[in-house]
């Protein structure tokens, strides 16, 4: 390549960052159109019809332009008079929520309204698969502290104490968490709570899940006192609604933070969908029996996909929400990459290598479960197979 070479003008931060590890892994599957899939992260549901409807009866009515740069304001108030029902919470509905595309960029804007270069924003791992990376592109630094299935996931007051720095300004926050599908305990919270205010720390708490939810009800840290105002709440429709096209979340924060993040949303997005906002006030006054409906399917796919690794010999734990097995195969012997490489090759059934998720995350697989019964049948069946003939 030489000097002039137009290639040596790219970004270096962009440069560095990694490929997302799930869709290097699914590369492969792509060109196996007989594979079983436990892959992929959304509802096999298709978003209920009488949403989609008001999406659609939107674009014919005309409603194809920009909304407000915050959204639309009856889904606003909707929304923010649910989170205060749920978590006796309240929020101004004019300057502290903003509607998102998908809550990928609510948390592009909670990092880019808190990171300066050089911060360092404490990630919690397993974790979804951009955080890290999202913290990187802001020449923030992700401070990684694990966690393990033996502990059921709980966030250690210790590790986190060994984590903080003089230049911490954040920890990041997934419950129920995408891939292990456990949630934390209010007692956890509180310690996470009394941790952030200690420290002058801001909490980014991505709750997208928190409609999926089995046996317990969720609670939120913003519930707690004192963190309404140093936290940003990310939330959406995708899975809970079965939603995922239509890109639509939403972010709450206190106005010193929200004034920020839309700043950044004016000029990098304008406005959410508006088609999907139509769908979104329509989900919002009428989509409670669908929502409950999916979480009953989910729940028997749970129960079953959960027991099978168990019987299989692979050590799981019940999910406490998502929609996401995460069980042990460290019996296997295999790493979660050549487990999950070889598992395809051998049985055809695509899984996700927990080490995706970060490195407490090895000797894992993530499994979804938002798929037919049938499908987890058949996936199960082959797992079995392959652990036998190792």
């Amino acid at each position: 390549m030489s000097e002039k070479s137009p290639e040596k003008l790219v970004s270096e931060t962009g440069k560095g960052i990694p490929p997302s590890a799930i869709r290097e892994f699914f590369d492969i599957v792509y060109d196996m159109p007989d594979c079983v899939s436990l892959g992929v992260g959304e509802p096999d549901f298709t978003t209920p019809w009488k949403m989609s409807d008001a999406g659609i009866y939107s674009v014919k009515d005309g409603h194809t332009h920009y909304t407000s740069n915050k959204g639309l304001s009856q889904l606003r108030e909707l929304i923010v008079n649910d989170i205060e029902k749920k978590f006796k919470v309240k929020y101004d509905v004019e300057e502290e929520i903003i509607m998102t595309m998908g809550v990928s960029q609510g948390l592009d804007l909670a990092l880019r309204s808190v990171v300066n270069p050089g911060d360092e924003v404490i990630v919690v791992e397993p974790c979804y698969v951009s955080y890290n990376s999202n913290v990187a592109l802001l020449h923030g630094v992700p401070v990684r502290v694990s966690t393990y299935s033996d502990e059921d996931f709980r966030i250690s007051p210790e590790r986190l104490k060994e984590a903080v720095t003089a230049k911490t300004k954040a920890i990041l926050l997934n419950y129920p968490s995408n891939p292990t599908g456990a949630s934390l305990s209010k007692e956890n919270l509180e310690e996470i709570a009394e941790f952030a205010i200690k420290h002058n720390i801001i909490v980014i708490s991505d709750e997208l899940y928190s409609s999926i939810v089995y046996e317990k009800e969720h609670f939120s840290i913003i519930s707690i006192p004192g963190m309404r105002e140093r936290t940003i709440y990310l939330n959406g429709f995708s899975k809970s609604h079965a939603m995922t096209g239509w890109r639509l979340g939403y972010v709450t924060a206190p106005e010193y933070l929200a004034s920020i993040m839309l700043k950044i949303h004016q000029y990098t997005a304008l406005s959410a969908p508006t088609a999907a906002q139509y769908v979104a006030i329509e989900a919002m006054i009428n989509g409670e029996k669908e929502v409950n409906f999916m979480v009953g399917e989910y729940t028997k796919r749970r129960n079953f996909i959960v027991s099978r690794f168990n019987e299989i010999g692979f050590k799981c734990l019940y999910p406490a929400g998502a929609f996401y097995a995460f069980p042990d195969i460290s019996s296997s012997g295999l790493s979660s990459r050549q487990f999950a490489l070889d598992l395809l090759k051998a049985k055809k059934v695509a899984v996700v290598p927990g080490n995706a998720f970060g490195e407490a995350g090895e000797k894992h697989i993530r499994c979804s479960f938002a798929t037919s019964m049938q499908t987890i049948k058949t996936a199960l069946d082959r797992i079995e197979e392959f652990k036998k003939e190792l």
